[in-house]
């Protein structure tokens, strides 16, 4: 397959995000915003357009994670792998904090990807914080 992304298999990723984030969950329903279909290992590194490498990514995910793969833990220093949200499951690298409106790092790949793609910037929080009020948020 080329570079570029077929409608078709665009839907398949979308079905098989359930039309998520794979970084801050964020659901393209909630948000009304199109997500983005993201190249989990960036086409300027070398990744392709296979299904295997592609996943729904929102535009400010997408936007701060650019070309990166990796990011340093913010707790230890040592550089770690971003998460991969097609091979790795949410829950075992993240959680919600209490209010809903804040993503917590557990493990380093998890705290390097908060950090690195921004997860909690200063646009985002707000619109959850209206989101888990209105009883959209967090996704089950």
């Amino acid at each position: 397959m080329g570079d570029s992304v077929s409608k078709a298999l665009r839907e398949r990723v979308a079905a098989a995000a359930r039309q998520r984030c794979g970084y801050c969950m964020t659901d393209q329903r909630v948000s009304g915003a199109q997500m983005h279909v993201e190249h989990i290992v960036p086409r300027a590194r070398g990744g392709s357009s296979h299904e295997s490498n592609l996943w729904l990514s929102c535009a400010w995910c997408n936007s701060y994670k650019g070309i990166q793969v990796e990011a340093q833990d913010p707790e230890t220093g040592v550089w770690i792998p971003l998460f991969n949200p097609r091979r790795q499951p949410w829950i075992e690298h993240f959680a919600w904090a209490e209010d809903a409106t804040w993503i917590v790092g557990l493990t380093p790949t998890g705290r390097a990807t908060v950090t690195a793609l921004n997860l909690n910037n200063p646009y985002i929080v707000p619109a959850r914080r209206l989101w888990a009020l209105a009883g959209w948020h967090p996704p089950k």
